[in-house]
Order: structure tokens, then C-alpha cells, then sequence
């Protein structure tokens, strides 16, 4: 089969059918897919290799995010997350940016920072000028230290001295990371020039780490959406616009709401980020900071009304890998990128970018439309269900009864199977005898 992330119907198949059909479309051994994601792919003893004091493994789910488009090219997308809805929203929402032509990305180099803080300066300034000036050597004991990356086209590429106050000043060591996150290559660098540094500033070493706000590793991604695939039973496609605009201004102006728009786009982000064994809270941190840049923290991702289409554009940091660390040993982290069928970092980071834009606009365009708990509770109900013991044929009949009679709880649940069990009948609310009548 062609490879397409199109897939109808996918969510109405049994899982080994979707192993085998994501095998079709993307490459990747069926069988290896099952063995990977068996169990959370990862057993103990491995596990304890990666952390101290392990009892075992905590599984996530592992979906996979469809329609997606980027740059022209289709990719089915692994997701890990526990939420409910996340998932089918970013497959629903990449399904209309589809139809306008898909995501558009663009990516800076994979340059990372290595901070070096020098400490008990007298002129902080003076000696940030000769820095400057010793940049050459500096930037040659800084590849020195990672030959392997430099023997790769990576290594270091500028410095650049902030002064913090009068006694002291920080330097950027700039790191073209090429496809690792970087972080271990960067906090390498910042370790060996820091004695050198700090005999040039005329300063004491002091903290020698990385940056999580990666500002110079920034991704952009943009899609427009046309009218009438946004368009409800109740609501027009320009009027559901007007609201996600809307939406997008409130973000813009508060940032109580800028904080939630922001989660709803690391929904996704994170997914991606974890299914593929990169670091999401590194992640989190630094699109966060990114927000608060200006002084006032805003949204990431901002809508426009563009003559009869919606426009879309998101902007953060990301620093993701596609070699090194997790990735070496994890097998689903390994797998994920088979699936994607990714061949570099800065691809990888506009594909979770991309399903980080399109998770917006399903958490936007739902709450200018039906309101944002109509789907999510849909898809929760399931949760609740398995959690309330219904057996698994019992599950979507469940869910689909507990929704309609608006008791989402673990003894609407039980209520329900009791019901369907020809049980409880008088106990039962009239919403939910209705119900299981339907």
C-alpha cells in the first residue's frame, strides 16, 4: 500500500488490525510492532538500566495520530498519553488543515546553548570584550571536546557574552547539535572551556549546563483552513472562524487563558515527544519560557481570519533527537521513528510541531462550537467504564448511556452494565433506562 496517513475507519478496527495496517502504510514490520509496544515495550530489567531504584514500568498508551500532512509529505503519527480525546481531535483537526493543503514547517539548525556563568568579575563588561575576542580559541576547545560530533558536520559555531550584573556574566557557547537533542554534547562543551574562559574574563567558574531555552532550535509551522470544512450542523464555517479568532484574542490579551491554549498545544507536542524517547519536560520548559519572552506570558500559537479561511501559526522552541540516548535502547522510541519514517531531527520537530498546531485548533474550534466537554466526556466515558469493571464488549454501550444521561461516573457505570444485565431497572435514573432502550 501507498504510503498515507488517510485511513478511515481506523478507530472501528481491533488493535492487531491497525498493527497491520500501519505496517502496510508506513514499512515497519508488523511483527516488530507488536513486540515493541507489547507490555510498553520496555521490561524491567532494561528499565533499571535507565533509572535508580526500579520496581518496574508504567505503561501509557501508544495511538497514533492520522491525516497528517507536512511539507508535503504523510506521516502516521505515535502518540503516548493518558488523556482522553487527544488523539482523535489531532487526527480530526489534521483531517481539515488536509483539505487546505496541510502544514507548512520551517526549522532553524539544531543549534543548542551551553551556558558558562563566571563569577566575582570587577569589570564585567570589559572582560565580556575579551571574550569576544578570544572567540577563536574558545570555539576550538570547544570542538575539541566532541570530536565525534564534529567528525558528524556538527560543533561549536559562536559565543556570545551576556553580562548579568556588574560582578558577572554568562557566555553562550553555540552548539550545532545535528540530530541528537544535544544535551550531554553541550554540557560536555560548557565543562571544557570553563577554566579557559574563566582565565580570560579574569573571573571564578561557576555553574557550567545547557539551556533549555533553545531559542536559536525554533520551529514555525502554518495552515490554512477553508470555511467549510469547519462549518457545524448549528454554526457556518466564517462563524466558527470569528470564534476561534476570538478565541486566539482572548489567549493574546490573558495570560490565565494563554496558559490553557498553551497546554492544549503541548498535548501534543509531548505525545510525539514521548513516544519518540525525547526529553518532554526539557521540552516544556523551554516553549514556556519561550511564552514569557516579552515579559507578559502569551500563546504560541495564534488564528487569523484570512479572506474566507482560517490561518493558523504556531512558534516554539523544540529540541528533539533522533539518535543517542533513549533512543539506543528503547524499542517503541526506535519504533516510532520507523513509523514516521523521519530521516533527521529538525524533520521530527516539525511533525510534533505540527500535531501540536493541530491539537490547537480541535481545543479552539470546539469551544467555539459545541463546547470543549462534549468530546472529551465522550471519550472519557470509556475510561470511566473499564474503570467501573464493565467487560470490554460491554464498554462503548456503557460509555454511549452514562453520556446521554450526563452521570459520567464510576456508579452511572455500574448503573448502565446493571441495566443492560436486565438489573437495577427501579433504581436506575429515567436518563438511563432511555438510554439502553435506543
Amino acid at each position: 500500500m501507498a504510503r498515507t496517513s488517510r485511513l478511515p475507519g481506523f478507530h472501528k478496527i481491533t488493535v492487531a488490525e491497525r498493527r497491520d495496517l500501519v505496517s502496510d502504510v508506513t514499512g515497519a514490520d508488523a511483527g516488530d510492532i507488536a513486540r515493541a509496544l507489547q507490555g510498553g515495550g520496555l521490561d524491567a530489567e532494561t528499565a533499571d538500566k535507565f533509572v535508580e531504584n526500579v520496581l518496574g514500568t508504567y505503561g501509557l498508551p501508544y495511538g497514533v495520530a492520522l491525516n497528517v500532512r507536512v511539507n508535503g509529505h504523510d506521516h502516521v503519527v505515535p502518540m503516548v498519553i493518558e488523556e482522553p480525546s487527544v488523539v482523535a481531535a489531532a487526527s480530526n483537526a489534521a483531517k481539515m488543515v488536509r483539505m487546505g493543503g496541510g502544514f507548512a514547517a520551517e526549522m532553524d539548525p539544531p543549534r543548542m546553548i551551553a551556558q558558562v556563568e563566571i563569577r566575582a568579575l570587577t569589570d564585567a563588561s570589559a572582560s565580556a570584550e575579551r571574550l569576544r575576542l578570544h572567540a577563536p580559541e574558545i570555539l576550538r576547545l570547544a570542538d575539541a571536546a566532541v570530536p565525534g560530533l564534529v567528525a558528524r558536520g556538527g560543533g561549536a559555531r559562536a559565543i556570545e557574552p551576556r553580562v548579568l550584573a556588574a560582578d558577572i556574566l554568562v557566555l553562550h557557547v553555540i552548539v550545532d547539535c545535528q540530530d541528537a537533542m544535544g544535551a550531554n554534547l553541550v554540557n560536555t562543551v560548557a565543562e571544557a572551556v570553563a577554566d579557559r574562559v574563566a582565565a580570560i574574563a579574569g573571573g571564578k567558574v561557576g555553574l557550567r549546563i545547557l539551556s533549555n531555552l533553545c531559542d536559536q532550535r525554533c520551529v514555525r509551522v502554518t495552515c490554512t483552513v477553508p470555511a467549510e470544512v469547519l462549518a457545524t450542523e448549528a454554526m457556518s464555517g466564517i462563524d466558527v472562524i470569528d470564534g476561534i479568532v476570538a478565541a486566539s484574542r482572548f489567549a493574546e490579551l490573558d495570560p490565565y487563558r494563554a496558559a490553557t491554549h498553551n497546554k492544549g498545544i503541548m498535548n501534543g507536542i509531548d505525545a510525539v515527544v514521548m513516544a519518540t524517547g525525547n526529553d518532554w519536560r526539557a521540552v516544556e520548559a523551554g516553549a514556556h519560557a519561550f511564552a514569557a519572552r516579552s515579559g507578559r506570558y502569551s500563546p504560541l500559537a495564534v488564528w487569523r481570519r484570512v479572506g474566507d479561511a482560517l490561518h493558523g501559526r504556531l512558534e516554539l522552541p523544540l529540541a528533539l533527537g533522533t539518535v543517542g540516548g533513549t533512543l539506543r535502547v528503547h524499542p517503541a522510541a526506535r519504533l516510532s521513528l520507523r513509523i514516521l519514517n523521519v530521516t533527521n531531527a529538525r524533520e521530527l520537530a516539525a511533525i510534533a510541531a505540527s500535531i501540536g498546531l493541530a491539537s490547537n485548533l480541535a481545543a479552539v474550534r470546539a469551544m467555539a462550537t459545541d463546547g470543549i466537554q462534549r468530546g472529551h466526556m465522550g471519550l472519557h466515558a470509556r475510561s470511566v467504564a473499564l474503570a467501573a469493571g464493565v467487560p470490554a464488549h460491554r464498554i462503548q454501550r456503557v460509555a454511549a448511556m452514562i453520556v446521554e444521561a450526563r452521570d459520567i461516573t464510576l456508579e452511572g457505570a455500574k448503573r448502565a452494565l446493571e441495566v443492560l444485565a436486565g438489573e437495577g431497572q427501579a433504581t436506575a435514573s429515567p436518563e438511563i433506562r432511555n438510554a439502553a432502550e435506543e
